[in-house]
């Protein structure tokens, strides 16, 4: 029942103060944990290992030609200028601008048959964001609504247990998705599940949504010979202390604990319910301990980690995404190119060529070779996907003078990347037809992969998450994509190439 005025808390400003130095990092969200339990699907899987996901996104709809499902037999308007090459498992091609990947495809899968009905980028944000195919009621394509749907970042920091350190339970690095028209992408956000259980938003790239790529490290640092580009930046988030609060007294564990046990007593005396999540009063670890300080620092790693992820924005972002799910965060999510960066209407060669797939290839290929080697890739689900593929046929380029030839939207279907947490490595799931128009076997819907990582992340099928209102609401809304965690899945020669 619907609460009135005069039942809700009333909260001083110093109060709100108070609550929001814990707030703005994502630490005053009432957590809700699901129980975790095996969950087995229609044939018998059971769920992944992994306890926390790093949820790569393409913003602007990556072409599934130019990357994970070239044609190579089809006409020449078709297959685009990029030739394809072998991978490491027998029959599977990839764009020749990935061969750290393709020589690394033991250790991931491709779901070639995803697909929406959406060639707008905010219906696909959204549709991708939240795993939710139909848009939710009051749907707006540039401003994100209450009532939209929660993202699968919401959902997956609001059901799994808190892990260790104070850390919020989900990440969205280097920045949130914003058109640099100033259209703010829907489909980010908590919605229905309340702003307070937001993402935290890391803006550790805030100046950078005006061009295409990965921003490499002269970019940052200096352009026109030694002149600085003051605009540029790559930078860790700013953890403050609160207001009142300094580094003295945090060395003085009665003052500390008085400070703590004063605003426990006033955030109770404030609420009449449980709005603050009373177990967040340790959040002050974030402030006080090096690790977690060191998860947030990616410029002073040993150099030779840096080469191998690439001094670039999206080298940067992976690894701070690792360092982030090794320090205890439940998912990260990591939007490799801001502005719609994939959406390559014109020069759709030269800036994949240059500018997307090489720092892409070298990040990814980097973070699945740093997982392993740290005993964490079993544990940890990596996804990588845009809101939607390119269109089959090469357009003509007559959108702006003197571009030349890149794919439109294409919702209809478009290829998924995915490894470890579970799932098993080399395998394809569906196939798009002859000419990557349409899902020719197999397809799949939003729906399928998110109840993937949520199955594959142990979140059982009967889990819910609860709005404002605390009704309830079920949290999966599709079958889990079986074979990725089928031990016995085999390559069908249909899906080849």
């Amino acid at each position: 029942m619907p609460r009135s005025v005069s039942d809700h808390p009333i909260i001083d400003r110093r109060t709100m103060l108070q609550a929001g130095s814990v707030g703005l990092l994502g630490l005053g969200m009432n957590h809700v944990s699901a129980l975790r339990a095996a969950d087995v699907i229609a044939d018998g899987s059971v769920g992944g290992t992994a306890s926390s996901i790093i949820f790569i996104f393409l913003s602007g709809g990556l072409t599934q030609h130019d990357s994970f499902d070239p044609k190579p037999d089809a006409p020449q308007e078709i297959r685009g200028e990029f030739s394809p090459i072998a991978t490491a498992t027998p029959g599977v091609l990839v764009c020749e601008h990935l061969p750290m990947l393709a020589a690394r495809s033991n250790n991931w899968s491709l779901i070639r048959s995803l697909t929406t009905p959406y060639n707008e980028h905010s219906q696909g944000h959204t549709s991708l964001l939240t795993g939710r195919t139909p848009m939710p009621p009051g749907y707006s394509p540039v401003l994100p609504q209450s009532s939209d749907w929660p993202s699968i970042a919401s959902v997956v920091g609001d059901a799994l247990p808190k892990r260790v350190n104070n850390l919020p339970p989900a990440v969205v690095l280097p920045e949130r998705l914003i058109h640099n028209s100033g259209r703010i992408l829907p489909g980010q956000f908590g919605g229905q599940m309340g702003s307070r259980r937001d993402p935290w938003f890391i803006e550790a790239s805030p100046y950078n949504s005006k061009s295409y790529g990965a921003y490499p490290d002269y970019e940052f640092h200096f352009v026109r010979g030694r002149e600085r580009n003051e605009n540029l930046k790559f930078q860790s988030p700013n953890l403050s202390l609160p207001q009142g609060l300094s580094r003295s007294r945090l060395a003085d564990r009665n003052g500390l604990r008085e400070l703590l046990g004063r605003q426990r007593r006033d955030l109770d005396l404030a609420a009449s319910i449980e709005s603050f999540d009373r177990h967040r009063q340790a959040a002050i670890s974030l402030l006080t301990e090096s690790s977690v300080q060191r998860a947030f620092d990616v410029h002073n790693a040993d150099p030779a980690l840096l080469d191998r992820y690439g001094r670039n924005a999206f080298g940067w972002s992976l690894l701070m995404a690792r360092q982030l799910v090794q320090a205890g965060v439940n998912l990260v999510q990591v939007n490799l190119g801001n502005n719609e960066s994939w959406d390559t209407h014109d020069n759709n060669f030269p800036l994949l060529r240059d500018c997307l797939l090489p720092p892409t290839d070298r990040g990814v290929s980097a973070l699945l070779d740093d997982l392993q080697s740290l005993g964490m890739l079993e544990k940890t689900l990596i996804v990588m996907v845009g809101e939607m593929g390119r269109t089959p046929k090469v357009n003509s380029a007559n959108r702006s003078p003197g571009a030349k030839a890149g794919r439109d939207h294409w919702g209809a279907v478009q290829t998924v990347f995915v490894a470890g947490g579970g799932t098993q490595g080399g395998t394809v799931i569906g196939a798009s037809d002859k000419n990557g128009a349409y899902p020719a076997t197999d397809a799949q819907r939003p729906e399928n992969l998110a109840a993937t990582i949520y199955h594959a992340l142990g979140i059982p099928r009967t889990a819910v998450w609860k709005d404002e209102l605390d009704r309830p609401h079920p949290i999966y809304h599709g079958d889990p994509i079986a074979a990725l965690f089928s031990e016995s899945a085999i390559l069908n020669p249909a899906v080849r190439g």
